[in-house]
């Protein structure tokens, strides 16, 4: 694909944000959709459009050849990604990637999963050129747990088990080369780290960088939900909760080759993503 016009959805959040970059020095020109003005994107076509709104979304859609589907998380993800791939097709977009998570299934007990796998087949439907990116858990979202890091430790229900979750500036950068490169249709690619790690071995990752005495607490899965019950929508915490039952059954250790395999480099390991925000979580 020569030099296309790729339209990021959630612009302006984790991947989204560093998914710009990555396909700008593909050559691409990238149309980011926003649905705040305020939060314009400098360098870019920035397109006020949300989900919900089709018309909106159609206008976003008009004149792109390939479009990077992700969305907020809301309970209705589901319905509106699908809208909006109907609306791709509709507009004649060429290319659409998909972002998915590790391990979806439409049988899952995990209901994000399942809203996932459900996605992906409405997509598989359509027949236009697609790919799905499965990424693990986020290695950013230990910044949530920032404010209880900086008083030392940090708690979750996973126990020991293993999980080998990805730094999304590797999730962007695979998409990246997904969006500008051929040999990709039809393809599904499970995104990890370079290996599976124990939040014990997040702790000590952590402190290294931050040259402070940084531990981990398995709490039981009442205590999480007590601790988030008021920072949280209910049925969002409610899915948090399966998604950490899932990580400590040792659903999601299995390490994959995708993000070396796509972009030529090794994935980043969680040294690096600790060394790289220890001042976020309080370096001395």
């Amino acid at each position: 694909m020569n030099a296309p016009t790729v339209l990021v959805t959630g612009a302006t959040g984790t991947v989204g944000s560093a998914l710009i970059p990555a396909l700008q020095a593909r050559g691409a020109t990238v149309r980011a959709m926003i649905r705040d003005s305020a939060k314009a994107i400098s360098g870019v076509e920035n397109v006020v459009a949300d989900l919900r709104d089709p018309d909106a979304v159609s206008a976003a859609l008009d004149g792109v050849d390939a479009v990077f589907l992700n969305s907020p998380s809301e309970e209705k993800a589901a319905e509106l990604q699908k809208r909006f791939a109907d609306l791709a097709v509709k507009a004649g977009v060429h290319r659409l990637v998909l972002l998915s998570q590790y391990a979806a299934r439409t049988n899952s007990p995990v209901r994000f999963l399942r809203w996932h796998a459900e996605v992906e087949a409405h997509v598989e439907e359509l027949g236009l050129d697609h790919t799905v990116l499965r990424p693990n858990l986020y290695m950013q979202a230990l910044l949530g747990f920032a404010p209880t890091i900086a008083y030392g430790s940090f708690g979750a229900p996973i126990g020991d088990a293993a999980v080998s979750l990805i730094d999304t500036r590797d999730i962007a950068e695979a998409a990246a080369a997904v969006l500008t490169s051929e040999g990709h249709t039809g393809r599904t690619y499970t995104l990890t780290g370079p290996r599976a790690v124990t939040h014990e071995e997040i702790a000590q990752a952590l402190s290294a960088a931050t040259g402070r005495a940084i531990a981990f607490e398995d709490v039981p899965a009442e205590q999480f939900t007590a601790a988030l019950a008021q920072v949280i929508p209910p049925w969002q915490l409610a899915g948090l909760v399966e998604d950490y039952s899932h990580y400590a059954k040792g659903e999601a250790a299995e390490v994959h080759t995708s993000v070396a395999d796509l972009t030529g480099r090794p994935a980043r390991d969680i040294d690096e993503f600790a060394r790289d925000h220890a001042a976020v979580f309080g370096q001395a």
